[in-house]
Parts: structure tokens; C-alpha cells; sequence
């Protein structure tokens, strides 16, 4: 038996250790050791203080999007079966209750070839519904279920970019969920503990990064009304008008007619990072999806002499003229510095927006409301360990202090625990702590109990010890499996606090298994490995 506890004594002193390090480390001051529990020991918005942002995403943008996506591959298809068209264009909805009346619109389709259109549409384009106005002209729309499809996705895509883009900005302490809000289906809920500067927040994440290739038409001009004059005091169909962005102090402004459909997308960016060129001038290479690298390289083949236009947040920051046929890869060039380069790397690699986003609310949390929560807390728990203290050491006796070491265990292992797996400790966690005490000093008294009724029953004492966890063993698996279930169903279907409160709570439940059978029996079996034969046991 010496052999057996001495092995479990190590194994928990090296547990202990393990915990100890991921809390503290090894700090080698006071402020060390400070800093290192601030942070290894990551505090949630409601303790720490910091910025609640709730956004709506655009998703009319993507809907739009989407239409000009398939305009562009419909007028490919339209040229190879030699189908004749006079107009395709779409509307412009502005609001997210529009997102559903995105039309295309297609004009001038000769009656000799709406056969050969039709079936175009029905096996090249199966998300979209045609719908014939007359003989000639159609309108396009997707259905129902698609447009579901591609709402939920833009709003996955949108949490999925801006928790890359505030990763990529060394804002890990984040959460990024959906509001949860009734008639709120298109809303995102972020939080950022520690920065509470609201506006510096929605700089961070509001930079849309939205790239674009487009294909220059004309200019450049000195201003938007002297391209409007060049053409007739309107835009030609196909085309927008986008202002360069400014290279000095001393530079006017620069005005370009562009394709209004890009050649290619921020949506077919791979990867991006800062650079530079062989003048030692900074730039940004990015690089390609396969499919986008082969769209433009048919592209740039075809257009050789011609200009292309880098656009970004629909300003444009690079004209160049295509010398020879470019693939997966290309450069934004003529940025002002190694910063401007970095950051729009940073951009680009966490994803352009799928869609823009309108800011609904913001508010920050002062660190003084989670100062207050914190000493709530502490002394919420204080009160509860107190209470369970006395409970323990006066009606279990020297026992108590063996369920209370084993206490003391727990709550080290799940801060480490907490350390570990990053995770974030918020008000409803620290109630899960409060809950896991209790659920602790719970299966320890299953355990006293099973032992007491041994030994009325005449058992010795290392017999009632034995027999008394192995018979409390399945009950405390028990309690604890159902309540880890439902803690999972907390975290699968809550938000938030709920999947907080759910996370500690399952972290404290199986160092609750492991402190209240292993630790607590290694302890009774090493006072009963003594010398002097134990006849009583104080419980």
C-alpha cells in the first residue's frame, strides 16, 4: 500500500506544480508575479470593463454581390452560345428588409433564341428563378431557400473576418456572437474586455478592406464632374466613377471611370503580406484562389496594353497597365510606408467584409463596474468557502480537513484549468465556481456517509474506507454526468455568459472527480498506512 500512495502522492504533487505554473508562472517579483496572473487569468467584459458593439450586417450587400457575380458569368455564357442581349443590369436595394427584392434584369433576348436562353439559366444557374416579362425581356431573382442559405452564411463569414480581423490586431480576449435578439437576425454582438474606446473598436473593425480589380475605362481627371463632362454629363452603362486616393500634400485629386463589375474580388484572396520592390519602395503581394488566378490570368491575356485599377474601400490606390498575362499573384504598389503596407496585409489576410455592416449600438463598461463585480464575487465565495468550512471541520471532524484540502485542490486545478485553455472568466464563471464548491463538498459528503454507515455496520476501519468510496464512486459519476449533459446543452444552444457559466462549471466538475476520489483517498489511505494500527477514525 506505502508503494501505492507514495506513487499517487507524486502524481497529485505534480498536478499541483502543473497548476501552479499556469497561473503564475515563474515570476521572479511581485510584479511579475502580478502580471503574470493578470494575464494567464483573462477576465470577461463584465469584470474587466470594456466595449459592447452591436452591429446589422448588410446583407443586401451580398445579395448584390451575388447578382453581379452571376451577370458577369451569364454575359461569358451568353457570348459562347452567341445569344444576343441588349441590357443586364440590376436594382439597388438599401436596406436589410430589401435584401430580398434583388432583381436582375435582362433585356433585348431575340424570341429565335429564348429556348436556348432558358436552358442556359435552368443548368448553369439552378439558385436563381426566371421569370419572363414579355417575349424579350426576363427578370432573374433567387429563391427563396438560396437566399437563406446565403443570409446565414454572410452572417458567419462577417463574425468569422471581424474575429480574424481582431485576432490579427492582438485582440484575443473577444467574443464575436450573434445578438440572439428577437426580429434581430442579421445582428452580431461584440465584445472586447479591456479596450474601452468604442470608436477606436469600430476603426479597427469597420475598415471593410473590400478589394477589388477593376478594368480602367477612361482618365484620369481632375474631378467627378469633368468625367461626367468627358461622357455626356452621365456614366456609361457598366461603370462607375472612384476617386484615386491621394499620394502627397501637394497632389490634386485624380477621378478614373472603371468597370462597375470587378474583375476580380477580395473574396479570392488567399493570402496577403507587406513587401518591398526592387526600389525599396513598400508594397502588398497577394496571392490568388486557383479559380480566381485562372479568371484573371484569361483576363489580363486578353487585355494586354490595357490599365487595371486597384480598388480598395472604393478608393483607388494603384493604376497599372497590364504588360503580359498575370496569374494567382499580384502587388498593390505606391503605399505611403512599411505601416500602410503592414496594415493592409493585416486586412486583407482576415478576410475582406462579405458584407458592410451599420452600427447599431455601443457602450463602454468602465473597469470600476468590474472592479465592483469582482469584489461581489470574492465575497459571494469567501462567504460560501467560509461557511463550508465550519460545516465541514465540525460535523466531520479531522475528516473535514481532508475533504477541504481536496476542496482547495479543486479550485487551483480549474483557474489552471481556466489558464490553459484561454478561456475567459466572466461573472456567471465565477458563479460556476461558487457551484462547484458545492458540488465538491457534495460528493465528499456522499463519500463520509457511505464510510460512516460502514462502520456502524462493524466494519474495521480501512474496511469502511474501502468499501465506502467504491460504493460512492457510481453515485458521484452520476450526479456528475447528468450535469455535465447539461451543461453541454447551456453551451451548445446559449450565448455568451451561458457558454461561460457552462465551461467553468464542466472544467470544475471533472476536477471534482478527480479531487474528491483520488486526492481524498490517497489522504485517507496514507494516514491509514501508518505504523500504529488505526481502531477509530475521526468522521
Amino acid at each position: 500500500m506505502k508503494t501505492n500512495v507514495k506513487a499517487r502522492t507524486v502524481v497529485i504533487l505534480v498536478t499541483i506544480l502543473l497548476c501552479i505554473y499556469g497561473i503564475i508562472g515563474l515570476p521572479t517579483s511581485k510584479a511579475a508575479l502580478e502580471q503574470n496572473l493578470k494575464d494567464n487569468i483573462r477576465l470577461g467584459l463584465d469584470l474587466k470593463g470594456g466595449s459592447h458593439l452591436v452591429l446589422e450586417v448588410q446583407v443586401q450587400d451580398a445579395a448584390k454581390a451575388d447578382a453581379d457575380t452571376t451577370m458577369d458569368r451569364l454575359k461569358e455564357d451568353l457570348k459562347k452560345q452567341n445569344i444576343q442581349w441588349q441590357s443586364m443590369d440590376r436594382n439597388e436595394p438599401q436596406s436589410v428588409q430589401d435584401a430580398n427584392n434583388v432583381v436582375i434584369s435582362i433585356k433585348g433576348i431575340p424570341s429565335t433564341t429564348s429556348g436556348a436562353f432558358r436552358d442556359l439559366v435552368a443548368e448553369h444557374y439552378p439558385t436563381y428563378l426566371l421569370t419572363a416579362v414579355n417575349s424579350t425581356d426576363y427578370t432573374m431573382k433567387l429563391k427563396p431557400s438560396d437566399l437563406i442559405d446565403l443570409k446565414r452564411d454572410t452572417v458567419q463569414r462577417t463574425m468569422d473576418t471581424i474575429s480574424n480581423r481582431i485576432d490579427q490586431l492582438g485582440l484575443a480576449e473577444k467574443s464575436v456572437t450573434t445578438y440572439g435578439r428577437t426580429g434581430a437576425d442579421y445582428e452580431i454582438l461584440v465584445q472586447l474586455p479591456g479596450v474601452d474606446d468604442p470608436a477606436h473598436v469600430k476603426e479597427l473593425i469597420g475598415t471593410a478592406a473590400v478589394l477589388e480589380i477593376d478594368d480602367v475605362k477612361d482618365g484620369p481627371f481632375a474631378s467627378k464632374d469633368a468625367l461626367l463632362a468627358q461622357h455626356g454629363g452621365v456614366l456609361p452603362l457598366g461603370s462607375k466613377a472612384v476617386k484615386a486616393k491621394p499620394r502627397g500634400t501637394g497632389q490634386g485629386d485624380e477621378w478614373y471611370l472603371v468597370g462597375k463589375t470587378p474583375v476580380i474580388s477580395g473574396r479570392e484572396m488567399r493570402n496577403a503580406r507587406a513587401g518591398q520592390d526592387e526600389f525599396r519602395k513598400w508594397e502588398t503581394n497577394f496571392t490568388l484562389s486557383p479559380e480566381g488566378g485562372k479568371r484573371f490570368g484569361r483576363y489580363t491575356e486578353a487585355n494586354i496594353g490595357n490599365r487595371l485599377s486597384v480598388v480598395l474601400d472604393n478608393q483607388i490606390v494603384s493604376v497599372a497597365t497590364i504588360q503580359s498575362k498575370i496569374e494567382d499573384s499580384g502587388r498593390i504598389t505606391g503605399l505611403s510606408g512599411e505601416q500602410e503596407s503592414e496594415d493592409l496585409s493585416k486586412y486583407l489576410r482576415s478576410g475582406s467584409l462579405p458584407a458592410g455592416v451599420k452600427y447599431m449600438e455601443e457602450r463602454s463598461i468602465g473597469p470600476s463596474l468590474g472592479a465592483d463585480s469582482i469584489h461581489e464575487g470574492v465575497v459571494a465565495g469567501i462567504a460560501g468557502l467560509t461557511a463550508v468550512i465550519f460545516v465541514m471541520l465540525l460535523y466531520y471532524k479531522r475528516s473535514g480537513v481532508n475533504a477541504l484540502l481536496a476542496l482547495a485542490l479543486n479550485t487551483v486545478i480549474l483557474l489552471a484549468a481556466i489558464s490553459y485553455f484561454h478561456a475567459v472568466l466572466t461573472l456567471p464563471g465565477i458563479a460556476g465556481v461558487i457551484l462547484t464548491i458545492g458540488m465538491a463538498v457534495d460528493s465528499n459528503v456522499l463519500i463520509f456517509e457511505r464510510i460512516r454507515e460502514e462502520l456502524r455496520a462493524g466494519k474495521g476501519v480501512i474496511a469502511a474506507v474501502d468499501t465506502g468510496f467504491n460504493k460512492a464512486w457510481w453515485t458521484i459519476v452520476d450526479t456528475h454526468v447528468t450535469t455535465i449533459v447539461s451543461c453541454a446543452f447551456l453551451f451548445l444552444f446559449g450565448e455568451g455568459p451561458v457558454k461561460g457559466f457552462a465551461v467553468t462549471l464542466t472544467i470544475g466538475l471533472f476536477a471534482n472527480v478527480f479531487t474528491a476520489v483520488f486526492v481524498s483517498r490517497t489522504i485517507f489511505d496514507y494516514e491509514l498506512s501508518g505504523r500504529r494500527q488505526m481502531e477509530a477514525l475521526s468522521i
